[in-house]
């Protein structure tokens, strides 16, 4: 210990030491020499970092500031909300929609035919009010929780069993988006947090992100889970019920899981609806958000309401290289 070594030294001890701690002590300012010189070089590395080339900003300045103010704070400041069907995953694939976490179920084999028919009438008559730009949120809500509770209804009657869900996922044509690997692991090597709130299946949504192999430590995940009996069977679906419009909700009974992430008072949220926008209501001491909107589908009737909603519109987008260029401006990596 070099600190022994001087003291030795000064009271008596062998000379040698004094020579070499002196090495050590020259070695050490050449190092510290080669230190300020890298120190300098990441500094201008960093100050030569743009901001990602960006489109369809409802206010440019106000999303460049955020962004500074976000990078000049650091990833240890930084947490990500997002939400998953849609916004993570794809919404279609060579001109064919991507299932959500409940489609991965209709059609699948664990549901009968005449189940299918009625989650099809369901969606026929629900998902173009959850997307009707003209219908107020007031109005939808009661309708949403009208298509949640059926849907779930129709599901334990199938009598799932847990230990199909792999396969059932496996051979779906689910698919997060492209460039969703660099995604997960940048957060996952930063110790980012990625908070998942999802109004789908939290059961079949895991799989999906585990089959994908970027279920890292750092994924939280809020949505709807199954309750399934001693034999593995589905029974229930558990506690409250998460629709696409009450995830503020959702955010707020979650206060004691943000208290642990006080520091992190800069938010990047990602979402593919309006009901996304208060995922964030939980945040304790916010000082920066960053919303990034997926616009996948009625683009040019709901491309207003989502300019005057998010900070970032993302049309029929179906990459993460957005989300993606804006971390590594902010993270300097």
């Amino acid at each position: 210990m070099e600190e022994g070594e001087v003291s030795g030294a000064e009271n008596g001890g062998n000379k040698r030491n004094v020579v070499k701690n002196r090495k050590r002590k020259s070695n050490r300012g050449q190092n510290s020499d080669s230190d300020s010189e890298k120190g300098r070089h990441q500094l201008k590395r960093r100050k030569e970092c743009k901001i990602p080339e960006l489109s369809n900003l409802r206010d440019r300045e106000r999303v460049e500031q955020i962004l500074t103010s976000m990078r000049n704070a650091g990833p240890n400041t930084l947490q990500v909300i997002s939400d998953f069907d849609m916004t993570l995953t794809r919404f279609s694939f060579n001109g064919k929609r991507c299932p959500t976490s409940y489609n991965i179920l209709e059609h699948s084999k664990l549901i009968s035919e005449d189940c299918k028919a009625k989650l099809k009438n369901l969606l026929d008559t629900f998902y173009p009010i959850e997307i009707d730009s003209k219908r107020s949120v007031e109005e939808k809500l009661p309708l949403m929780v009208e298509w949640w509770t059926k849907a779930h209804e129709l599901l334990v009657q199938q009598k799932i069993i847990k230990d199909d869900l792999a396969l059932v996922v496996r051979e779906s044509e689910a698919m997060l988006r492209e460039g969703y690997q660099q995604f997960f692991d940048h957060l996952h090597q930063l110790s980012v947090p990625l908070l998942i709130f999802s109004a789908g299946v939290g059961d079949v949504l895991e799989e999906v992100i585990r089959q994908a192999g970027v279920f890292h430590p750092n994924v939280k995940v809020f949505s709807n889970y199954m309750d399934f009996d001693e034999s593995g069977v589905l029974r229930a679906f558990k506690g409250e019920l998460i629709h696409i419009y009450n995830k503020r909700e959702g955010a707020m009974l979650n206060t004691e899981h943000f208290k642990e992430l006080q520091s992190r008072c800069n938010v990047l949220l990602l979402g593919d609806s309006l009901g996304d926008l208060n995922m964030a209501d939980g945040v304790m001491d916010l000082e920066n958000i960053l919303k990034i909107g997926y616009l996948n589908d009625k683009v040019d009737e709901r491309r207003e309401s989502y300019l005057n909603s998010y900070d970032i519109v993302l049309e029929k987008d179906e990459t993460m290289d957005v989300p993606n260029a804006i971390l590594r401006y902010i993270t300097g990596h």
